[in-house]
């Protein structure tokens, strides 16, 4: 169990990050998803992995996959979580199973994680992960999904900058997100990745501007974004989906 203060200077870095309009104050209800911000849980450098996450073994089993993905998720938004006031997070691992797939070995983690403020579940966050074997720079890339929708969206545009102060914003020691190297060399990428999550908050936002009544939101990762590509977001009515500058599908989301 974590327990935060939930400073209102932190969700209002966040929301200067993102680039949005509205000054949050305190005992303000937060966006959905800004507690990412919060409950931080900090690790010392021996007790990281060459990715700069911390070890597996504790909250999630040790399946013998180094490779951490963020492959989507659902949130239930039950009561508004206010900022500038004390709160917790508790957190269990659901499930954790290994399986043998089209690509080689990887291992599916579900955690589930409650937000409580004032005696009240505000938020319940399912996380699911995946990991896999080191990049072996032999094996074919996977093929992403394309997509066939052409409705015009709102177009993002990335920086290193951007994902540094994210990460460190949301503590995520990922070097895929910072170091280029680490993450072309390591892990086999084009670039600095995109976060999941931040991915997730942009679609988040437009959901929550066009049901401003939004009770939950589930979304799922289908192929990374890099920090040098134009992304499309978009958004109607109850579902959307980002996409690359070349059709490729990256996120898929629904909400209602």
């Amino acid at each position: 169990m974590l327990h935060d203060q939930m400073d209102p200077a932190r969700a209002e870095a966040l929301r200067i990050t993102l680039g949005l309009p509205t000054q949050i104050e305190a005992r303000a209800a937060l966006p959905p998803f800004f507690h990412q911000a919060y409950f931080w849980d900090a690790q010392p450098a021996d007790a990281l992995g060459a990715d700069g996450h911390p070890r597996v073994g504790g909250l999630i089993p040790d399946m013998g996959l180094p490779r951490r993905m963020w492959a989507g998720g659902r949130l239930e938004f039950h009561v508004p979580l206010r900022c500038g006031l004390a709160a917790e997070k508790r957190s269990e691992c659901v499930s954790a199973e290994r399986k043998e797939g089209r690509s080689g070995p990887l291992a599916l983690v579900q955690l589930r994680h409650e937000i409580w403020q004032d005696g009240a579940l505000c938020v319940t966050d399912l996380q699911d992960l995946v990991y896999r074997e080191a990049h072996d720079p032999a094996q074919a890339a996977r093929v992403a999904p394309i997509t066939e929708d052409a409705t015009p969206g709102e177009v993002l545009q990335f920086s290193p900058t951007l994902l540094f102060r994210y990460s460190a914003l949301t503590f995520n020691g990922h070097r895929i997100h910072y170091d280029r190297d680490y993450a072309m060399g390591a892990e086999g990428y084009a670039g600095l990745v995109l976060h999941g999550p931040l991915l997730a908050q942009r679609l988040m936002l437009a959901a929550a501007k066009a049901l401003p009544d939004m009770s939950w939101f589930s979304f799922r990762a289908t192929a990374p974004l890099m920090d040098f590509e134009t992304a499309e977001l978009v958004w109607t009515g109850g579902s959307g989906f980002l996409r690359g500058p070349d059709q490729r599908l990256c996120m898929v989301a629904e909400a209602g």
